[in-house]
């Protein structure tokens, strides 16, 4: 499978798009106004303990309060709270090696943003999940701690944490206090395994952790020191910051998007990086060039005047994520809708199969969508639960071939995903692990007249509320004048016809009302004022 990584440059916007054989599979956006969060790291408050869900609310800063379930704090709690003593006279234990990296190499260090750093990082929260449910947590009320976001918030969720910090570097995943070196599930060869293990276990800082990454493989001990020592040197800034800080606070700013991306997934497996901006290009060769000298030929400055995203043909693909449906080259379809609990997604055959070729057809529409189903979650970055509601199927070797076509494509899938067979009723259900806002939110906004439902309350009921309005407002006041505010569409709506539905109105109650127009006053809401004193009276007769 061939691999390429383009990126496209603005004063106000990175996009990074990540190709497979030529086909967008993913697509990383930065913009001013909406920066990565996943990896920084805060000195925070406990705002709540809730026993209850076993779950605690973080004060960071944020307009909402983190998310902190109990499986997510370390055993090493109490290690952490040792950084907000006073004592600074602790011997810091030494680094071997070189004592810091060149400038070209990664100066902020970090968490990824992508799902593979975040899934090679927590390896002792995964170790024993049962003992972790059943260890008691003991949080306070105001008691400060130090967390590190995982997950982006989504809609009215706040962002949600763990107190198990991890610092990714290009070869090493460091974890204080853990005090375990383990390896990437993802190396096979085991002679590499070992030799690894050996060399992190005899340089890396008393008391200190690490989780050596799949690039490390065949690379050289002085490159692996040097990223050593390079996340030592971080973790130990952020020791001096949390005991000059006070909560909440942000003691550690991760990354962002475009150095991660490189840092994470230019492997050898990527044939080339295409950049079209010079500065960011140099800024990458500087990185590429610390880190992995030998890949320095795959990086390309693109000089073309076609833009880089159309000679790829990423704009087309782009412009599939604002749209629920999604064409197969069959003539099928697939229907994604999105709601608060989960994504469900509907498979269509788009066109009238015969009878007796009913199931094939029907089996070749459903391994089409599976494929594509695949890539849309990837390319949407779409997380959370997932429901897929395939074309029916009679025989049960078919269902099991599309559980199986769902299971293969998932494999080049960097976020964990759980799937589980069809059921009766030709449903498939599957989980995926939601580390950051879909990509769709970084290109678009609620709308501010129906906040994103996609409906709007009716004229008529509009209407109807303010002659209700009025009703209440004649049986406790004796006044008879007023004015009312409201959108064009619904003025247009109250004053259209010979006899007007205001004049009506204005018969009904015995009121003169003045009516006033006004673009910026939502469709289902109204303004009265008293003529008399010119105040807003609105609430005051409000049902």
């Amino acid at each position: 499978m061939k691999k390429d990584i383009v990126i496209n440059s603005t004063a106000s916007e990175h996009r990074i798009a990540i190709l497979e054989d030529g086909r967008l599979a993913e697509l990383f956006v930065e913009t001013p106004g909406k920066e990565r969060m996943v990896g920084d790291i805060y000195l925070g408050k406990v705002a709540k303990v809730m026993p209850g869900i076993r779950a605690a609310f973080i004060n960071v800063g944020l307009q909402q309060d983190a998310f902190l379930h109990f499986s997510d704090i370390g055993e090493s709690l109490n290690e952490y709270n040792a950084l907000f003593d006073d004592d600074d006279d602790d011997e810091e234990p030494v680094v071997m090696g070189q004592s810091g990296a060149s400038a070209a190499g990664p100066s902020n260090g970090g968490t990824s943003t992508s799902t593979q750093a975040v899934a090679e990082a927590p390896v002792s929260s995964a170790r024993h999940p049962e003992e972790r449910k059943r260890r008691e947590v003991n949080l306070e009320r105001g008691q400060e701690i130090l967390v590190q976001i995982t997950k982006e918030p989504v809609g009215k969720k706040g962002v949600r944490v763990t107190s198990e910090i991890s610092l990714p570097g290009r070869f090493l995943v460091l974890l204080p206090f853990d005090g375990k070196v383990g390896v990437s599930k993802k190396m096979n060869n085991f002679k590499e395994r070992r030799r690894l293990r050996r060399f992190v276990r005899s340089i890396i800082p008393e008391g200190f952790g690490a989780i050596i990454r799949t690039v490390a493989e065949s690379k050289s001990e002085e490159l692996i020191r040097q990223d050593l020592d390079e996340l030592v040197k971080i973790w130990r800034n952020i020791e001096k910051v949390v005991k000059t800080e006070q909560a909440p606070a942000l003691v550690y700013k991760d990354m962002n998007t475009t150095s991660s991306v490189i840092r994470d997934l230019f492997s050898d497996n990527v044939e080339s990086v295409i950049v079209d901006e010079k500065k960011l290009y140099k800024d990458i060769r500087a990185y590429v060039q610390w880190t992995s000298p030998d890949m320095l030929g795959r990086l390309e400055l693109y000089r073309g005047k076609e833009p880089v995203f159309d000679k790829y043909g990423v704009e087309k693909d782009i412009e599939t994520l604002f749209s629920k449906k999604v064409w197969l080259k069959s003539g099928g379809y697939i229907i994604i809708e999105k709601t608060e609990a989960m994504t469900v997604i509907d498979v269509n055959s788009g066109r009238y199969a015969a009878k007796r070729e009913q199931e094939q057809n029907s089996l070749r529409t459903d391994l089409e969508a599976a494929r594509e189903i695949c890539r849309q979650l990837r390319l949407r970055d779409i997380g959370g639960i997932i429901i897929i509601d395939f074309i029916d199927l009679e025989e049960e070797k078919n269902k099991k071939k599309i559980y199986d076509e769902v299971k293969k494509e998932l494999r080049r899938d960097r976020a964990k995903v759980t799937v589980l067979p069809l059921t009766e009723f030709g449903l498939m259900q599957l989980t995926r692990q939601r580390i950051r806002q879909a990509v769709h939110l970084s290109f678009s906004e609620a709308c501010p007249t129906c906040g994103g439902t996609g409906l709007v309350q009716s004229k008529m009921t509009t209407i109807n509320m303010i002659e209700r309005w009025i009703r209440r407002f004649k049986s406790e006041s004796r006044e008879f004048r007023l004015v009312l505010t409201v959108h064009p569409a619904v003025a247009e709506f109250l004053t259209h016809g010979t006899i007007s539905r205001l004049m009506k109105i204005k018969f009904k109650f015995f009121v003169r009302v003045k009516l006033i127009s006004d673009a910026n006053i939502p469709v289902d809401e109204f303004r009265f004022q008293s003529a008399k004193t010119g105040n807003d009276i609105t609430e005051q007769y409000k049902g």
